[in-house]
């Protein structure tokens, strides 16, 4: 499991729900890739409306649905590991926008082991 507490990096990549890499979509592919590259997590955020370069509204409102709302990725880790994935993201990124900003990590903790009961309950921990 990685360890990360205090100053770290971390990287905003928004770009449209309809992008797609390889018959993919493409937010699926820097998740996959940045869990490949060990960076300590990343996480989607489908948003419910929006706009960017092209001005183009897109909304998840019932009258004018949208069927390329926008998407957040976001990818928290050590300022060297977040930069080492830079290049990737300038490969599959070709629409979009890429943010950096500094952060500090206050609590990181993953989900317990589920393989030893907790009282019986049917539910699991360490």
């Amino acid at each position: 499991m990685t360890r990360l507490t205090g100053s770290a990096l971390r990287v905003t990549i928004f770009i449209g729900e309809n992008d797609i890499w390889h018959h993919k979509p493409l937010y699926t592919e820097i998740v996959h890739r940045a869990h490949a590259a060990g960076l300590a997590g990343a996480s989607v955020f489908r948003g419910i409306e929006g706009f960017g370069a092209s001005s183009m509204i897109h909304t998840s409102r019932l009258l004018s649905l949208s069927e390329d709302l926008p998407v957040a990725v976001v990818i928290v880790d050590t300022e060297e590991r977040v930069r080492g994935f830079l290049p990737q993201l300038d490969e599959l990124v070709t629409e979009g926008l890429v943010i950096l900003d500094g952060c500090e990590v206050i609590r990181y903790v993953g989900r317990r082991d589920t393989s030893v009961d907790r009282g019986g309950k049917g539910e699991k921990s360490l």
